[in-house]
């Protein structure tokens, strides 16, 4: 067993639990939005949350021999605005977490992974941000 799994199966659990909360939330925040270009954008974001869960849960069965359970783990608010700013700051905050874990883990691909989902996250929450302003 990698020195650091069972830390880093924890970790990974928790993204997955994220990215999949996030898909279900943006798929039901689109819906809300009030023109098509605001719509596209969020589900350009949903698709790269897409992306990272399975990322994420490749590297779960590769390390675990399991396939993971994914849980919806936070709750997508009632309205559009609460829903934007609920986004940018779950986004912002799961940019430190995944840098923390890419920095913890010495796996080169599982970092650069962890490190790529944390940009994409970042540029998440600035059009998050952006749509919340407009």
């Amino acid at each position: 067993m990698v020195p650091g799994t069972s830390s880093l199966t924890q970790d990974l659990v928790r993204a997955i639990n994220g990215e999949y909360s996030a898909i279900a939330c943006y798929a039901k925040l689109a819906e809300k939005a009030p023109n098509h270009e605001e719509k596209k954008r969020i589900m350009e974001i949903r698709q790269d949350e897409v992306r990272h869960y399975h990322i994420f849960s490749q590297i779960f069965t590769e390390i675990t021999g399991v396939n993971p359970n994914p849980q919806i783990t936070e709750k997508c608010p009632a309205t559009y605005r609460e829903g934007l700013k609920s986004s940018f700051k779950d986004e912002q905050e799961t940019v430190d977490f995944y840098l923390d874990v890419a920095e913890k883990t010495r796996d080169l691909f599982i970092k650069e992974q962890f490190k790529r989902a944390a940009s994409d996250e970042q540029n998440h929450a600035v059009w998050f941000l952006w749509l919340l302003n407009k």
